[in-house]
């Protein structure tokens, strides 16, 4: 930690102020449709390029969004956040070129951030959210770093282009008082560099709920279609046993271990309401995450997926599937009740494919 504190206490010497509200800020966001690209996702192994044939393969199918969820380990130590490797943000760069010239929006998310991330938080050396006030602060002067940087780095490149997505799915807390902060910290320092950045700033509790305080700030929020995780993460590993509504195979409609009956009118009351209304607020809604793991049965993730889907259809929201190539994706998913089509050098699932090009 001491190129940490050593390098802050450089770079900031005060507190960061409250961003100037912007409840005017008029929002422009198409419904945007694509996947998630994970070659920065791990911050582990060796550098990994993002890949020009997925871009291609993407634009060819009609789609025009990738989210780029990325850990700030794959150009900066997390002893020392302040020390950037410029050849891995030249594939950032590759990726942004990439998509103005297959006409796909990129949309930048850190998925860990100094101080945070959903995967192995206890990892970080400071806690953004949860820490000593002077930890919590370190913290958020790493992440205002990393921002501004990307800030500055893509000043001039249009909205219409690229965007960045603050915080993937920050944690569920009391209350949403330290977030809110964390927020408008880190919009006022990409506002600083760069005006007209378009942001987005996903959920509370792990992006599930709306973030009422920030809804001044002109940002899009993010929602989730992971619910109910049992049908979504069916013997996921790394999930934590209390997320799962039963442990039984899933079917759709799922009747949770407590009786509760999961079906799409439930979706709809309990995970699509909330973000309507704050939809009425005039803030847009993009749901930044969804798909299903490969050990759910190919039939039951496909009625749930079809069930979703025409969800965001009523509602007028986009989304980006986790992921494009991948257990959760269409592309090379290692379903053992698939029969796969050859396509481009992978194994494509086509009726999960036509189902999402159908929304």
């Amino acid at each position: 930690m001491k190129g940490v504190i050593a390098s802050a206490a450089v770079l900031f010497s005060r507190k960061v102020p409250a961003v100037e509200t912007c409840s005017q800020r008029k929002i422009s966001f198409p419904l945007y449709r694509g996947f998630n690209l994970l070659e920065k996702f791990s911050g582990q192994g060796p550098r990994r390029p993002f890949v020009e044939k997925d871009f291609e393969i993407m634009a060819d199918w009609g789609f025009n969004f990738a989210r780029l969820p990325m850990s700030y380990r794959h150009w900066a130590d997390k002893n020392d956040w302040f020390a950037v490797r410029e050849d891995v943000l030249e594939d950032i760069d590759q990726a942004i070129e990439w998509g103005r010239q297959y006409g796909i929006h990129i949309n930048l998310n850190l998925h860990r951030i100094p101080g945070y991330c959903i995967n192995n938080r206890q990892t970080e050396p400071v806690d953004l959210y949860e820490d000593t006030p002077e930890n919590r602060q370190k913290a958020l002067e790493g992440a205002v770093f990393h921002w501004k940087m990307f800030a500055r780095r893509y000043k001039g490149i249009p909205s219409t282009q690229l965007s960045f997505d603050l915080i993937n799915e920050p944690p569920h807390l009391p209350d949403e008082t330290r977030h809110v902060e964390v927020v408008r910290a880190l919009v006022e320092a990409i506002r600083q560099e760069d005006p007209e950045r378009l942001i987005i700033a996903d959920g509370k509790d792990v992006g599930r709920l709306p973030i009422w305080g920030i809804i001044d700030l002109g940002v899009v929020q993010s929602t989730r279609g992971y619910d109910p995780v049992s049908v979504s993460h069916y013997q996921a590993s790394w999930m934590p046993p209390n997320a799962f509504q039963t442990r039984q195979v899933p079917t759709w409609p799922l009747k949770a271990d407590d009786g509760t009956i999961w079906d799409k009118d439930y979706l709809k009351e309990k995970l699509v309401k909330p973000w309507k209304e704050l939809e009425n607020q005039g803030v847009p809604v993009h749901v930044g995450e969804w798909g299903c793991f490969n050990k759910t049965p190919h039939d039951t993730a496909l009625r749930w997926m079809a069930d979703w889907l025409q969800l965001w259809k009523e509602a007028g929201w986009g989304h980006a599937l986790w992921n494009l190539r991948g257990d959760f994706g269409v592309l090379d998913s290692r379903r053992p009740d698939v029969q796969y089509e050859k396509y481009k050098g992978h194994l494509l699932d086509r009726k999960m494919l036509e189902l999402i090009r159908n929304y």
